[in-house]
């Protein structure tokens, strides 16, 4: 592989050359986009990346062999799927997945952009028309088209199905078969003809999410809003962040203490974040080095456009002769999205979810030249088929013995309304 020359710009808007540059990308196939949105509580190397197009002689790469060859030469942009895991631990999937999706798909690009405060960083093979391409950037026009879905969103399940599944799953817990069940459910709409990237801008305008990320990859959209990380690492420092514990936000204008510590004094909201907390320490405990793995902050509250989010942080150092994949595994699916302990959780959303979840629970995000890498947890996600016309997003929310059922479809709900308010549902 080529080694890519760099060309740094200068820039004087941050927030107008996000919007030129990600619409311009969009002129490219594949195309990815990660947006931090300025979010002050994560640690980002980024305030957006886009990468474009494929590199000269490169495919995607949909088998973990493949990938592991390739990790350390080029970046890789792309996705992990919730399934993809499954079947390493022997879940026999039995359910529908309505759209096409890989267990994993990587690509290299042929462009990147790398946007960092004021500077915005080309990586090209040859620089000799990242200045041309600069200028289209800057050059760039947007047109804003209607997103109402006229043949409306349907929901995979009824309430009276989830309420049965849920306390289904509830006996689960009060048998002491598993401690924590996170319990989804999907929304769906069929043949409809709908501009990604415009659906993308809007709801990212609305949510301002930390990691969120839009993609158009081998015929599949994702359209994610996500507020959540699953595993960063640089050199071999390790940060993973899950997210557990969800409520309602009254006041867009300030962060509201009280509110704050109404969550986190909730009993049922604390106990789900420990308990994910604690899978995630011991899962990342198998590829650190003794010792290292800490708890930085347990249970912090962060608002977000429309709710407040408890989230802890882990950190860790990675064993020297471990590699990325290695990692990947021995985290992967996030403990947020599955339950405690995993195994089981993962065979209990088998049994009652009526749907695979595919991209939903996975991961998005990038591996560099240098073997770091930064992956996000798929949720508050749409996903769009363009060749079956197909949309699908997923709702969900953790299952525990302190768990009222009712507020937990409530709180579902809750996250599906940003979607449905976007298309005027």
């Amino acid at each position: 592989m080529n080694i890519r020359n760099k060309r740094v710009y200068k820039i004087n808007s941050v927030e107008k050359i996000k919007e030129k540059l990600f619409f311009w990308g969009n002129l490219y196939q594949p195309v990815v986009w990660l947006d931090s949105n300025h979010y002050p509580h994560q640690e980002m190397e980024y305030d957006a990346i886009l990468a474009v197009g494929l590199a000269s002689n490169e495919q995607f790469v949909f088998s973990s062999d493949k990938l592991n060859l390739k990790i350390n030469k080029d970046w890789l942009f792309g996705y992990f799927s919730y399934e993809k895991k499954s079947k390493w631990n022997h879940i026999q999937q039995n359910k529908h997945l309505p759209f096409n999706c890989h267990d994993l798909c990587f690509f290299i690009p042929e462009k990147i952009w790398l946007l960092k405060s004021n500077k915005l960083t080309a990586l090209y093979f040859s620089d000799d028309n990242s200045e041309d391409d600069f200028n289209s950037i800057l050059n760039q026009k947007n047109v804003f088209k209607d997103l109402k879905i006229s043949n409306g969103i349907n929901s995979r399940i009824t309430k009276s199905e989830y309420l049965n599944n849920a306390s289904k799953i509830k006996n689960h817990i009060l048998r002491g078969d598993i401690y924590e069940v996170n319990y989804c459910f999907e929304y769906y709409a069929e043949d409809i003809n709908l501009n990604s990237a415009n659906l993308f801008y809007k709801l990212n305008k609305l949510t301002k999410s930390p990691f969120s990320a839009y993609f158009n990859i081998d015929g599949i959209n994702l359209i994610c809003t996500s507020p959540e990380r699953f595993l960063k690492k640089i050199n071999n420092d390790l940060i993973s962040q899950p997210m557990k514990g969800t409520m309602e936000r009254k006041s867009m204008k300030t962060f509201d203490m009280q509110e704050a510590k109404i969550l986190k004094k909730n009993p049922k909201e604390f106990s789900e974040n420990v308990m994910i907390t604690d899978l995630v320490r011991n899962d990342i405990s198998r590829i650190a080095e003794k010792g290292s793995v800490i708890v930085d902050e347990q249970c912090g509250v962060y608002p977000f456009n429309h709710v407040y989010q408890m989230i802890s942080t882990v950190k860790a150092k990675c064993k020297r002769d471990i590699t990325n994949l290695d990692i990947i595994d021995a985290c992967f699916p996030m403990g947020s999205m599955t339950g405690a302990p995993k195994q089981r959780a993962m065979e209990i959303i088998n049994k009652y979810e009526a749907s695979q979840r595919g991209i939903y629970s996975g991961a998005v995000g990038y591996f560099n030249p240098n073997g770091d890498f930064d992956f996000n947890v798929v949720i508050r996600s749409i996903i769009y088929d363009l060749k079956s016309k197909y949309l699908s997003f997923h709702v969900g929310s953790a299952i525990t013995a302190k768990s009222n059922l009712e507020n937990e479809f409530d709180e579902c709900e809750l996250k599906a309304q940003t979607f449905k308010r976007v298309f005027g549902i």
